[in-house]
């Protein structure tokens, strides 16, 4: 598991949110999760970019912090989902800002990755 090499700053209330959601695919994990319970084959299909390796670990994190449950089912061939928490349901709203602000500013992905990148922000 990764060990920080910085100590967060318990004195910043910013600092301990974005320890907890900051990495890549975190919102993207929570947001996807916040409908449904999701396998974790789903969640790859999901997210083919992201490697199984770093999905799994950020998903380990998620259920250490609470934020997101990891049922496994006593079944052959064992079967697990996970699902978000209360907890992590009080993060949506930081998220869904955050997709709201994106595409406030798709003009901004647009000179900075290309025109491409517009045609794939989300349109909630």
């Amino acid at each position: 598991m990764y060990e920080r090499k910085i100590p967060i700053d318990l004195d910043c209330p910013l600092r301990l949110t974005m320890s907890l959601i900051g990495s890549k695919w975190k919102s993207c994990i929570l947001d996807e999760l916040r409908n449904k319970s999701l396998r974790p084959s789903e969640l790859h299909k999901i997210f083919p970019e992201a490697t199984p390796r770093v999905l799994d670990l950020q998903l380990k994190e998620l259920v250490e912090d609470g934020l997101v449950s990891k049922t496994i089912y006593p079944e052959l061939p064992p079967r697990s989902e996970y699902a978000i928490t209360e907890l992590g349901q009080t993060l949506i709203p930081i998220i869904d800002a955050m997709i709201e602000w994106g595409n406030k500013n798709e003009d901004l992905f647009s000179r900075k990755y290309g025109k491409a990148a517009s045609g794939n922000l989300a349109k909630d």
